[in-house]
């Protein structure tokens, strides 16, 4: 039993000592770097909205568009689900921004309605196209107008990924497209103060 104890802290440290390698060597040839994420203030029915006025509560962001057929409301209704699973004082430090990558075509009023539609901390914002083509840069987003044979003209091809800020304003976690509702609340959690 002696010569167990010396061996199993041998083994621990390590253990502890290979961890804190691969966390300071940064994230693993699998794992993509996140995008740079950053500030930023786009436009909401209510007036401008800015990120850093967002400190203090976890942010999710997610680009997309008010006409989107199916991608958008999927992913918001995931995000809805998630909302509501979260206690009401969890719920009063998360906010939900959904940028719209179609300034054309959606208005802060309109989006305020289609925001709406899904739960009242997500908050439909845009803003000039130059602004939110670096913004959507920032954070990794793509988007591009196709044409089509139809009423509308055109639809936007977009990437489906929600940024989870901390509150800290740093961009944390990236959720892909189909991310589940108790996913979404455990990355919530993970970022909420203490």
């Amino acid at each position: 039993m002696g010569r167990l104890l010396p061996l199993a802290a041998a083994v621990l440290a390590a253990v502890v000592l290979g961890m804190l390698a691969a966390h300071l060597a940064g994230p693993r040839p699998d794992e993509p770097a996140l995008p740079r994420g950053g500030d930023f203030t786009l436009t909401a029915a209510d007036g401008p909205v800015a990120l850093e006025r967002l400190r203090g509560r976890v942010v999710l962001l997610y680009f997309g568009y008010g006409s989107c057929p199916d991608v958008c409301p999927t992913s918001l209704a995931l995000t809805t689900a998630a909302l509501k699973a979260l206690e009401p004082a969890e719920l009063e430090r998360v906010q939900v921004l959904f940028i719209s990558v179609d300034p054309g075509r959606d208005t802060p009023e309109t989006l305020k309605q289609y925001a709406g539609y899904f739960h009242p901390n997500i908050a439909g914002v845009t803003g000039s196209p130059e602004t939110i083509a670096t913004v959507a840069a920032r954070y990794g987003a793509s988007y591009r107008m196709t044409p089509v044979d139809s009423a509308a003209g055109y639809v936007v091809d977009h990437s489906s990924v929600t940024s989870v800020i901390a509150p800290d304003g740093r961009l944390v976690e990236q959720l892909p497209h189909g991310t589940t509702p108790p996913e979404i609340v455990a990355a919530i959690r993970r970022w909420l103060p203490r």
